[in-house]
Parts: structure tokens; sequence; C-alpha cells
């Protein structure tokens, strides 16, 4: 690891231009031994106010320094967005929950190898360079909104759950402005070395959501084994059903893009409907028009549409062929 001087802010004021921000540190570390980031000043953010969960009048504000443990047992998320809870807890072990922040999670970069393998080329690392992984090992890439530069995926499971929450980043700069999370990611493109909207010189604040949408919440996520792992395919669902036909949907996939995917045609397709296989198989096949799987990771599609159809069962109380 390189040498670095480290500066520990007491108001966001004070934040030196260009400096690297930690807070938890569970992946800026990581990039710091691999020397994939090497700061010249690491500046600690964990004296800032920003560590408590407050319900608005349009919802709940969730401070960036949220530890993610806390947040999975806030009483109010356990109760009102369970989604997001469930998620949280099947992201990391205990010991990483209780240092990983809220947006240290969502700022988290790809566990691509090519990426921490400086040997290899990577055009997220070093724009230019080229992108190993395609044509390489694949099995854990994307299989949407992926380029010729780039198929990492992102790795977090808080940030579908709160995609499927519509969840807004406040951020704060040189102006103060929220952005929903549905634009606060940058698909690759031919830049995937620029993976958000942040400026430089901003820092994420908060996380806002909506009131509570109702009706059942699930998170299901699909991994090499029951440990800390990445996710393969994951899906955050919330359904809300009268009179025996959905009247709300919203879904979020995990492990399949270089961000949270999200579909709303094919929630717009629920809307109005009764439950049924047949349903959830069009639902499926529609999500999946636009895959583009690699040699190694074909098996997502499958494997999603199986996911998402256990998922839809499961929280419309509906039986169906696997």
């Amino acid at each position: 690891m390189r040498q670095f001087s480290y500066h520990r802010a007491t108001s966001i004021a004070d934040l030196p231009p260009g400096a690297t921000i930690i807070a938890g540190g569970t992946n800026l570390l990581d990039l710091m031994k691999h020397e994939i980031t090497r700061p010249e000043m690491l500046v600690d953010i964990t004296r800032l106010d920003l560590d408590s969960v407050e319900e608005t009048e349009t919802g709940l504000r969730i401070g960036a320094l949220v530890k993610n443990s806390d947040l999975a047992a806030h009483p109010v998320i356990r109760s009102d967005y369970p989604v997001l809870s469930r998620a949280l807890l099947a992201g990391a072990s205990g010991q990483l929950r209780n240092m990983a922040t809220t947006a240290g999670n969502l700022m988290q970069r790809t566990r691509c190898p090519y990426f921490y393998d400086t040997r290899m080329a990577c055009n997220k690392r070093m724009p230019g360079e080229g992108c190993s992984a395609i044509g390489g090992i694949n099995r854990n890439h994307a299989i949407f909104g992926t380029s010729p530069h780039c198929i990492a995926t992102h790795p977090s499971d808080m940030a579908v759950a709160l995609m499927a929450l519509d969840a807004a980043v406040e951020i704060e700069g040189r102006t103060t402005r929220q952005v929903p999370l549905a634009r606060f990611y940058r698909l690759p493109g031919a830049t995937p070395h620029i993976e958000t909207v942040l400026e430089p010189g901003e820092i994420i604040t908060a996380v806002s959501l909506p009131a509570p949408a109702g009706g059942e919440q699930r998170y299901r996520k699909v991994r090499d084994r029951a440990s800390y792992a990445f996710a393969l395919v994951s899906v955050a669902a919330i359904v809300r059903m009268e009179a025996g036909r959905i009247v709300h949907a919203a879904l979020a996939f995990g492990g399949v893009a270089h961000m949270p995917w999200r579909d709303p045609e094919i929630e717009e397709m629920l809307l109005g409907q009764e439950p049924s296989g047949t349903l959830f198989d069009r639902i499926a096949e529609h999500l999946l028009r636009n895959a583009e799987p690699q040699t190694d990771n074909a098996f997502k599609v499958p494997l999603l549409k199986r996911t998402l159809k256990a998922v839809l069962a499961d929280a419309t109380q509906t039986e169906v062929n696997p």
C-alpha cells in the first residue's frame, strides 16, 4: 500500500477538493491494497452528523453513515420496508455489516476479477485498455446493459432493494440536489470508469424513501454458497393485490447488470392482472428479451426466469410450475 495523508473532516465544508472519502472502508481498503485506487489523501467523514434514520412527511430519510447492520435492524425498516432489511442481511457477513455504511454500499465498485487484477486489461480501471472479461472467464458477469467496453456487474444487494423502493440519493457539493436512484448509476457505454452522476467535490448525504408501498415484499438472492457471496442473480419485489388482481408491482434485479436493473414495462404488464404461472412466464420472457449473455453466464437467463417466477408466486400466493 502506498503512502497517503489522512484528514478527519468535521463538516461537509471541511472536505478538501480531490481527496478520497473513507467511512467504513470495507471496499476502499481492498482497492488500496490492490493499488487500484491510489489516493494521496484520505478524508475520514465518520464524525459528520449523517448517521440517523428519520421519518419525514413523505417517507424516510437514511443518513449516509448509517451502518448496514443498524439499518437492517431498524424497526421502521423491518416493518414498512422489509425488502431492504432482507437485502442487507443477505448482502454480507455480520462483521462487514457492522462497518459498511449506506453511502459506501451504494458507491462500492465491481468485484469483477479482471478489475482487481492489475495485470489484466480493464477499461473500468484503465480507460482504453480493453476488457479481459469479454472472451475470458465471465460466469459472474452482466447480461443486461453491457457494452463492448465492459460487462461487469454492480455487487450491491442493498441498492437492488432501494431501486424497487423508488429511493432517491441526496447529494451535496456546490449545490444540494436529489437524484432518483434509477438515474444515479450510469451504464458502461464507452466510459465504464464513470459509474455514477456524482461530480467532483460532491458527497452523498442521505438516501430518501417514499411512503411505504404496502403489499408483500420479497428479496431472493441466488448465489454459489449460502454464506457470504455475491449474487448470481437476485430479485427484489414489492407486490400489492386488491380483489385478486395486482394493483402495484415494483421489481428490481441484481447480479445481472452494471447497476441494479429495473424494467418498467414488465411492471406495467402485471397491473390489473390475476396472478398465474402463464402471466409470470410472459413477464419473465419480456424481461429477458434484450439479454445478451456471454459464453460462461448464459445460465443466468433461465436462472433469472425461474427466480422471478418463484418470487412472484410467493408474493401473490400463487402455485406455479417451476
